[in-house]
Parts: C-alpha cells; sequence; structure tokens
C-alpha cells in the first residue's frame, strides 16, 4: 500500500466525523485502487428483504445511483456471501441469473462484507465495471481494510446515538417532576425567559398564574399520604389537559403550581386576559376527583394571575407578584368562608 494512499487514509479519518463524509472518502479512494466504475456502500435491511445503495460514486457510463433498493435474494452481494467468492470478472456466466446485475450492466465484480462488532451484517462494499478488470491483491486488501473502517465508523456512530439519548433521556427526567410528571421548578425557570423573550419581541404582556392547593395537608392527615399523592397527580393531569397551546407549567413546590403563557398587547386586554385566566384555572382544578382510595369533592386553589410586561418585569420578579396575588386571593377566600 503506497505511503500516499496511507496518507489519504489517515486525513480522511482525522477530518471526516460522520459516516457519509467517511465513506465518500473512501470510495473515491476504493475507485483508483480498484480501477472500477463504480464503488458504493449498501445496507441490508435487518429482516433481509432489500439490498439499499446508501452512497455511490460513479465515474464512467455505469451508473448505481443511491437509494436503489432490490431485493436481497436477488443481489451478487448475496451470492457472493453465500458462494465465498467475492470477486468476478465475467458476471454473465457465474451469476447470469440475477436480474439486477443484468439491468446495471455489471460484468466484474467485487465485494466484501460489513460486519459490527456483534457480528452482525451490516450491508456491504461493493466496486464493479461493465467492463473486463482484473483485482489485485493490494485491491482485495484495500476492500477489506476500508470495509473494517466504515464498521468501526457506524459502531461509533451508533455508540453516540445511545449516549445521547441516554443523556437526554436524563436530562428530561432532571427537568421532570417525578410524582405529578410536570415540568419541575428548575424546568419552569429554564423555559419562562424564551416565553418573556417572544412576548417582548410582539410587545404583548405574559401571564403567569400561581396556584396554591388550599387543605391539601388536611387531605393528608385525613386519607393519607399515599392519597395526598394521588391528588396532586390528579392536578397535574388537569393542568395538562386544561393547558392552551404554548403554556408553560410545571409544580414548584409540594403543593404549588405554576402556569405563564403569552397574553395580547394592550394594557387593558391584559388585565381582562389575567382574570379569565385565573377563571379557567380556577374552573378546571375545582370539582371532584375520583382517586384510587376515596372520590374528593375538591373546593379548589388559591390562585394568583397576573398580567406584566415583560420588557419591565424579569421572570423572577413576576412570580414574586404572581405568588403575593396568590396570597390576596387565599386570604379573600378565608374571609368568605368564615
Amino acid at each position: 500500500m503506497s505511503d500516499n494512499l496511507i496518507e489519504r487514509i489517515s486525513s480522511a479519518l482525522e477530518s471526516e466525523y460522520t459516516l457519509e463524509g467517511l465513506v465518500r472518502q473512501l470510495l473515491e479512494m476504493l475507485e483508483l485502487v480498484t480501477n472500477m466504475e463504480s464503488t458504493y456502500l449498501t445496507r441490508i435491511e435487518p429482516e433481509g428483504d432489500f439490498q439499499h445503495i446508501l452512497f455511490s460514486r460513479n465515474t464512467k457510463s455505469m451508473q448505481i445511483p443511491e437509494g436503489l433498493s432490490v431485493p436481497w435474494g436477488d443481489t451478487l452481494c448475496k451470492r457472493a456471501l453465500d458462494e465465498g467468492r467475492r470477486y468476478t470478472c465475467d458476471v454473465a456466466s457465474i451469476w447470469g441469473d440475477s436480474e439486477a446485475a443484468k439491468a446495471l450492466g455489471i460484468m466484474t465484480y467485487v465485494s466484501t462484507p460489513v460486519t459490527l462488532v456483534d457480528g452482525s451484517l451490516y450491508g456491504t462494499l461493493c466496486a464493479a465495471s461493465s467492463e473486463n478488470r482484473e483485482l489485485s491483491e493490494r485491491s482485495e486488501q484495500v476492500l477489506q481494510l476500508f470495509a473494517q473502517l466504515i464498521a468501526q465508523q457506524i459502531q461509533n456512530e451508533q455508540l453516540l446515538k445511545k449516549l445521547q439519548e441516554a443523556n437526554a433521556a436524563l436530562t428530561a427526567v432532571s427537568l421532570t417532576d417525578e410524582l405529578t410528571e410536570l415540568p419541575n421548578r428548575r424546568a419552569v425557570f429554564e423555559t419562562l425567559p424564551a416565553l418573556f423573550d417572544r412576548a417582548a419581541d410582539k410587545a404583548n404582556y405574559v401571564l403567569v398564574a400561581f396556584a396554591d392547593l388550599d387543605d391539601f395537608k388536611q387531605i393528608n392527615d385525613v386519607y393519607g399520604h399515599e392519597t395526598g399523592d394521588d391528588f396532586l397527580y390528579a392536578i397535574g393531569q388537569r393542568l395538562k389537559a386544561g393547558a392552551a397551546e404554548g403554556e408553560i407549567l410545571g409544580r414548584v413546590g409540594g403543593d404549588e403550581f405554576i402556569v405563564a403563557g403569552e397574553g395580547p398587547s394592550g394594557f387593558d386586554d391584559a388585565q381582562l386576559a389575567a382574570e379569565a385566566f385565573k377563571t379557567r384555572l380556577r374552573n378546571l382544578l375545582t370539582g371532584q376527583y375520583k382517586l384510587h382510595s376515596c372520590t374528593l369533592d375538591y373546593a379548589g386553589p388559591s390562585i394568583g394571575a397576573i398580567a406584566i410586561n415583560p420588557a419591565l418585569v424579569n421572570p423572577d420578579q413576576a412570580l414574586h407578584e404572581a405568588d403575593q396575588a396568590m396570597y390576596l386571593d387565599k386570604k379573600q377566600r378565608r374571609t368568605k368562608t368564615s
């Protein structure tokens, strides 16, 4: 193997971070080494029904198009694997029953399996020509090396995908309240700034509601903490079901919940929207709850709902004002029932 080829392989491995980028460089090198018209990488479906051309390089008259799919049983690749024959310069005589080979005009064909570390067959790395081409031992060595490099890249990408999925799952867990399955306090505080920015760009107000579950301690004391947890979960489900598109909601404390959304632009309209917001949430959370151990007729939470100008008030200040409004509402509710 020439020093120039080794340098090109090293450069490709250092510069390419995706399967496609690496394969395209290797196909170009494979064409030069084998003197074939077409070089290509295939993917075999796990079920073994079809073989797909993932990436190909065509420099002369014969064209093996990317995206081409053929029945796996009709492919030269399957015949080569079954018979242990990786190369032939007389496809018509040896595998004349392959309709795919006839349609593509393949006379010379060489392939090697791309096998992953667990032994599974990913696909094949191939080179083909419409003319008679001799395959040197050096060319066969390069083909096998390239198949190994591609398999390694595939495994690296699969590992990276698994790590990304695991990281996303961990992130989701860290931002979710385990009991209610709502976003937790951290998630709320991370998403509110974006809502404020969008509203500020459109000169709209932001509606923020802070809800505290009145008599929740009594529910725990009378029915037990398991029923209390069941009730909190039911509250979360009602909030999810009743939330408008784009609204932020979450559990920020033991029995405290926040809902926030974009409001109208005018001051008067925004104040009316805040009252309607409060009424909607009150109606949503008040009423009968059929829990696992009992049925509760809940009189509803104390709610503080405000409309704020996001150009003048930040999320922390808005939550503080909504919290104060909630305590005022709680005081008024107690006065009415006393």
